[in-house]
């Protein structure tokens, strides 16, 4: 039996400007090498305080290895990415599947098979697009799932949009459609520093494409698929009940966030991280001083919640939203099942977590607070 978690309140941008000149402090501390800080903000934390209720744990799928994104049929089966054997895994009726192979697929470091998307039209077209590296960049491909004879066969891929530079570490990979039937991908700076402030570079984004992979209409950078720049390694794409973009995002050794994302959005990265108040950034809407504390991948937003997985917290965060603001997070299972890569809404309302480096990986499924 689960042991029963434990909730922390956190640090967000709505803290007065005495924290500030604390994140200030911290920053200066982990360049000259001296340690973690313990973090700033008030310890507890309740739903009666204003923080998320207390989700529960309602079982889990265990099999998998290092898994990466999930989505879910009409029909209920979820499929869900492996990094590193870039097969694509199947859920049905609680028994774990093999679908296929992503052909294509080279792994390394933090490179393989990443996000996947459904179409908006898949009960028509089809269509599973996926994010992977591949021999020379990274690119997105798209592939029908047909079913025959009662069983799931994977179509071959075809690219849709190929150049997403490449690296060992900050590949970025999540992509997802949104409300306005456009297909959004987060992608990493693959260690190029001079990529997320080049408008012309692909690296450091979040791009906006039509279904084709073409640049979306109405893109604030016109014919460029560019949808906000100055990020690091985007990792997490979500949107509200007012249709608002949210995005997670890895800071270097301090500052992790959580942004609400703009139209043609500058968000600093490398030139500053976190929320600093400098003129022609955007801050944070919320602020993890201690990368210690999160490195945020997978989020998603159920309700009036973010709710992000952490890999280095290896903890679950939910973030109270109201409109455009961020309410101060609280952390769940802290340590109790190690690195959580994603978070998503299965159908039911469950959310499942998926764990990484646990050998073998496993869903975590929770039930959510009424």
């Amino acid at each position: 039996m689960a042991r029963r978690p434990t909730a922390r309140r956190f640090w967000s941008r709505s803290t007065a400007w005495t924290a500030a000149l604390a994140v200030t402090l911290l920053f200066l501390s982990a360049c000259t090498g001296s340690g973690t800080s313990p973090p700033t903000g008030q310890p507890g934390g309740s739903p009666e305080q204003g923080g998320p209720g207390q989700p529960t744990v309602a079982g889990r799928i265990d099999g998998l290895q290092l898994p990466w994104s999930t989505v879910y049929l009409p029909d209920g089966t979820a499929v869900i990415s492996e990094r590193d054997t870039a097969l694509l895994r199947t859920v049905s009726g609680g028994q774990l599947g093999t679908l296929g192979k992503m052909p294509g697929v080279v792994p390394g470091g933090e490179g393989g098979l990443l996000g996947l998307a459904l179409s908006p039209h898949f009960a028509t077209d089809r269509y599973l697009y996926a994010y992977f590296t591949a021999a020379t960049d990274n690119r997105i491909a798209r592939m029908r799932l047909e079913e025959r004879a009662g069983r799931l066969e994977l179509g071959p891929p075809v690219p849709v949009f190929t150049g997403i530079p490449k690296a060992g570490t900050h590949n970025g990979g999540r992509i997802r459609f949104g409300p306005d039937g456009f297909l959004y991908v987060g992608t990493g700076d693959s260690r190029r520093p001079e990529q997320p402030q080049d408008r012309t570079a692909l690296g450091g984004k979040i791009l906006r494409l039509t279904a084709e992979g073409r640049p979306a209409p109405g893109n604030p950078f016109g014919e460029n698929p560019v949808y906000s720049l100055g990020h690091r390694n985007v990792q997490g794409l979500a949107w509200d009940s007012a249709g608002r973009l949210w995005a997670s995002e890895f800071g270097p050794d301090v500052n992790d966030e959580l942004n609400l994302i703009v139209p043609g959005g500058n968000y600093g990265w490398p030139d500053v991280t976190g929320a600093p108040h400098r003129a022609g950034f955007l801050d944070a809407k919320v602020v993890w001083p201690s990368t210690a504390e999160s490195s945020p991948s997978g989020l998603e937003i159920v309700g009036n919640t973010a709710y992000l997985g952490a890999l280095r917290g290896q903890r679950l965060w939910a973030v109270p939203l109201n409109g455009e603001s961020a309410g101060a997070p609280v952390s769940y299972f802290t340590g109790e099942y190690g690195r959580i890569r994603n978070v998503s809404k299965a159908p039911g309302g469950r959310l499942w977590l998926l764990t990484n480096d646990q050998n073998p990986d496993f869903v975590l499924i929770l039930n959510l607070p009424g």
